[in-house]
């Protein structure tokens, strides 16, 4: 793999912790703002609204630049609003800045994604995006549970001075290691790109992809209180369960990204029974924190590996779109890390307990699995 396409997982490593720290963070978000842990896990939601705003805009808008400009642009933006976040009072104020830094994420990964596929042979895709998103699975062994100590110490702020911190040496990585280029003059229109976007294959692609994702981001979110009123473990606890759960999604992109280039369909078919599987143990087993902490790690792996193998999917089924594709998987994919949170917050807003977002999981894979066997039925049939 090219070395810049590791400067550009370095970015995404930033922007990844920012993404999921709040799994580390909501109560003491929800206690220092005084606001319930729903509404804050609400910011997690309002992120990924931002994210799937922002992939398909900031993706046409960027086709105007080149690729280093726009990329550091979305940077650069993204480290801004972190500062104007850890120094707010305001809920609200810090509400806006996950939109804002959303926006800004969403294009950088999109036009991320693009960049990297264009870095490697048609046929290795899976592995380029495998690499790229080895920076969030960093995110989640190191990032995000750094993220939950530093609040456990020095309050929420810092969490945020970190990733601001962070995104200071991906901005000059880039702006050395990314060619400068000039705005690709050639290929399909944006209009034409739109039109090849509507493939059946892209479409079934793109929601499971965002049920796969939501049901990630529906535990995830809570993780933090599911650890501490569930499996009944001090708070200490929670940045350990959040690196275990990030080393299972490095194990987990890491394998699909070998495999999905070769034999996408039998691990997509057998990962996901299996994720299936693991979040309604997980449910039911939760109060015993052995079995539950293993689980962190096993869903981790299936999560990450049935999501990446996926996206490099939607990218080989949306070759006519080769500017957009990757603002199309990125806003598909936060469709579901918005949808998971608030419906994961429903169920505790509802009295249903810290352990419901396990069950909403299970039903969002479910469903999943549901669309992708009658698709699959529909195409040995020979119908549309």
């Amino acid at each position: 793999m090219p070395f810049a396409l590791y400067l550009l997982g370095l970015a995404v490593f930033a922007q990844g912790t920012s993404e999921f720290m709040l799994s580390g963070l909501v109560s003491d978000i929800a206690r220092d703002l005084d606001v319930s842990i729903p509404a804050a896990g609400h910011l997690t939601s309002a992120f990924a609204v931002g994210m799937v705003v922002g992939a398909p805009l900031m993706a046409v808008l960027s086709r105007r630049f080149s690729r280093r400009s726009a990329l550091l642009v979305f940077l650069i933006t993204f480290l801004l609003v972190h500062v104007v976040g850890a120094l707010t009072p305001s809920f609200a104020v810090l509400l806006a800045t996950r939109v804002v830094g959303a926006l800004a994420n969403a294009g950088f990964l999109a036009v991320a994604l693009v960049t990297a596929v264009g870095m490697v042979e048609p046929n290795a895709k899976g592995r380029a995006t495998s690499a790229l998103l080895g920076g969030v699975t960093l995110a989640c062994v190191a990032g995000v549970p750094a993220g939950a100590l530093l609040g456990e110490v020095w309050g929420w702020r810092s969490a945020f001075w970190a990733v601001a911190l962070i995104s200071v040496p991906a901005v000059f990585a880039i702006a050395r290691a990314v060619p400068a280029g000039a705005p690709d003059a050639e290929g399909p229109s944006a209009l034409g790109e739109l039109r090849a976007l509507r493939a059946p294959r892209l479409l079934v692609t793109l929601l499971l992809g965002a049920l796969v994702n939501g049901a990630t981001f529906c535990t995830f979110t809570y993780l933090a209180p599911l650890v501490t009123n569930v499996m009944e473990l001090g708070s200490g606890w929670v940045p350990g369960v959040l690196a275990l759960f990030g080393i299972g999604s490095f194990i987990g992109v890491t394998v699909g990204g070998r495999v999905a280039d070769v034999r996408p369909l039998p691990l997509l078919a057998f990962g996901s029974l299996t994720l299936l599987t693991g979040w309604v143990l997980f449910a039911v087993t939760a109060g015993n924190p052995v079995v539950a902490v293993v689980l962190v790690l096993v869903q981790g792996a299936l999560s990450f590996g049935v999501g990446s193998t996926l996206i490099s999917q939607a990218l080989y089924a949306a070759t006519d779109a080769p500017h957009l594709a990757g603002g199309f998987a990125t806003a598909a994919f936060n469709v579901g890390a918005a949808v998971g949170p608030w419906l994961g917050g429903l169920a505790i807003s509802a009295g249903l307990g810290y352990r419901s977002p396990l069950w909403v999981s299970a039903a969002l894979v479910a469903l999943a699995l549901a669309v992708g066997v009658r698709r699959v039925s529909r195409v040995t049939v020979g119908a549309p």
